[in-house]
């Protein structure tokens, strides 16, 4: 049975749809699935929010919010700002979702939150919203990110993304598709973590983390080809495997510079990966952190 407060709240009024898969909550649709929505859950008249989405005791939902078909917000879940969930997510009990930037120069505007489809975000993962108006924190689809993750505002995660227990994401992160984070470790802002990459726990990432890789210290060194990550992907050929090991010993093994490596690739038999990966080691060389380097005994030369 709904409270007086939500029954006033089902009947304020509500914005108009637009005849997407989202639209407002409406009384029919609560009289119809009342067990949907927890009497203690506190949202928004203005919160367009499927039909068919879950929400949890003590949710809060605030009315610049979208939430898309089939999408379950557990108990205690707070989601503000101007926030956009797309359908089949997992929000878990005390997720605190488009929460204002922790950065000086936010000016207090109600700035962006997209978040994709078939993502899994677990207890207390805190994801915030972008700092400047037009600007966007952004999720994809079907990434995993466990208890304490913290997404720092105008940060980009692509898809199946995996991020493990109490990792911290600064602001302006872009982490590519299929990487894993492993937990309890912080990344440095404007950082950029590459395509089927691997991140050893408590890892200190303070440059770029190449595709394909396994980093992992403190300092972060590139340690080896992320062989059982890529193996287990079904994404790589063989053939392809081996074009990647060749890259990996030109860039960490061979003791040329990374322009001299980078030439050296261009003459490998071409695909679609070791171009990514020179792609993006050519944008971190001109970048913000640099390129995560090799061991210190056989480490990439920088001139």
């Amino acid at each position: 049975m709904l409270s007086n407060t939500n029954a006033q709240r089902i009947n304020a009024p509500h914005l108009p749809t637009d005849g997407s898969n989202v639209r407002p909550i409406s009384s029919r649709s609560i009289a119809t699935m009342p067990t949907l929505i927890h009497p203690t859950a506190v949202i928004h008249p203005d919160a367009q929010i499927h039909p068919t989405v879950q929400v949890g005791a003590y949710a809060v939902i605030g009315g610049n919010v979208t939430i898309g078909a089939g999408t379950v917000i557990g108990a205690h879940v707070v989601i503000d700002g101007e926030t956009q969930i797309g359908e089949q997510n997992q929000l878990f009990t005390g997720a605190v979702i488009g929460s204002p930037p922790q950065d000086l120069k936010y000016d207090g505007g109600c700035n962006a939150v997209c978040i994709g489809n078939g993502n899994q975000i677990r207890e207390y993962v805190t994801i915030n919203q972008a700092t400047q108006t037009g600007e966007v924190t952004q999720i994809g689809d079907n990434n995993l990110l466990m208890a304490y993750t913290h997404v720092g505002h105008n940060c980009v995660l692509e898809n199946h993304v995996i991020i493990a227990n109490g990792v911290a994401l600064a602001g302006h992160i872009h982490i590519e598709s299929y990487a894993r984070i492993s937990g309890v470790l912080g990344v440095h802002q404007f950082v950029r973590i590459g395509r089927l990459s691997m991140v050893g726990g408590m890892t200190r990432i303070d440059r770029d983390v190449p595709p394909y890789m396994l980093i992992e210290g403190n300092p972060a060194r590139v340690r080896t080809l992320n062989l059982v990550g890529l193996k287990r992907s079904g994404l790589i050929s063989d053939d392809v495997l081996k074009s990647l090991k060749k890259g990996f010993r030109q860039l960490y093994r061979s003791g040329l510079t990374l322009e001299q490596a980078l030439e050296a690739i261009s003459l490998l038999p071409d695909n679609e990966h070791l171009a990514h990966l020179q792609t993006f080691v050519r944008h971190s060389m001109a970048g913000n952190r640099g390129l995560t380097p090799g061991n210190k005994s056989n480490r990439q030369r920088t001139e």
